[in-house]
């Protein structure tokens, strides 16, 4: 890993990634950091959640004092989490670290006040940075509870009326799967298949061969109890 990363976090919410892209590589131009590597991860920006394996391994790099600049395009690149930001940035910067923001440029500058005012600046700074990007990511969380809604049959959809998640399984494919009761799961699973919205044809999982295994069905006539009377 190189000494000088630009660290590129993109999701579907990002409307021009392209140019966040470029602008990071033109302040690598501007530092004078010739022997940078671009490491780019598709995640959601709104969860800090998920594993971040490209992210990991650039801590990792850190660690090891691989990596002494680390740029991005925004501080909430790393985290929308403002303790999460502002630990990031006391804890790496101890060994050595300098981060550089596209966005938030001012933050450099903060480095010409004399100490120790400068390190009380920064930390003051990251905390309503890092306010702004937690703010920002509620919102966004609450504009998507807002967007969904359950229509009369208490199906979920989304404000346009489109149903809200995985397409379900057919009624045809739920009979053949219970045609094929008493062999594995995995050999049914290998022998139905259905078509995806883009049109590619797939085997059906095993946990919805489960799934449908362990659903209640009507009785066929070999389940069906006997007459009254008979034992």
């Amino acid at each position: 890993m190189k000494e000088t990363i630009i660290y590129n976090r993109v999701s579907t919410e990002d409307q021009h990634p392209e140019l966040q892209h470029k602008d990071c590589e033109n302040l690598v131009k501007e530092l004078n950091f010739n022997n940078y590597e671009v490491l780019t991860e598709k995640e959601s920006a709104w969860n800090d959640n998920v594993k971040r394996e490209v992210f990991d391994s650039i801590r990792k790099g850190i660690q090891e004092g691989k990596v002494k600049n680390l740029i991005v395009w925004d501080f909430d690149r790393l985290f929308r989490n403002r303790i999460r930001i502002v630990e990031f940035m006391r804890n790496y910067s101890k060994i050595g670290l300098r981060v550089y923001s596209v966005r938030q440029r001012w933050f450099q500058d903060i480095e010409n006040i004399p100490a120790p005012f400068n390190d009380m600046m920064k930390d003051l700074m990251l905390q309503v940075v890092g306010w702004i990007a937690e703010e920002e990511s509620n919102k966004k969380s609450e504009r998507t509870k807002l967007a969904v809604k359950k229509d009369k049959k208490g199906v979920t959809v989304s404000y346009k009326g489109n149903k809200w998640g995985r397409k379900g399984i057919s009624k045809a494919t739920k009979e053949e799967v219970l045609k094929l009761k008493g062999l594995t799961m995995r050999e049914i699973s290998k022998r139905v298949t259905y078509w995806d919205k883009n049109k590619h044809k797939r085997n059906l999982s095993i946990g919805a061969v489960h799934k449908i295994l362990s659903e209640k069905h009507p009785l066929d006539s070999s389940q069906k109890p006997s007459s009254k009377g008979e034992r």
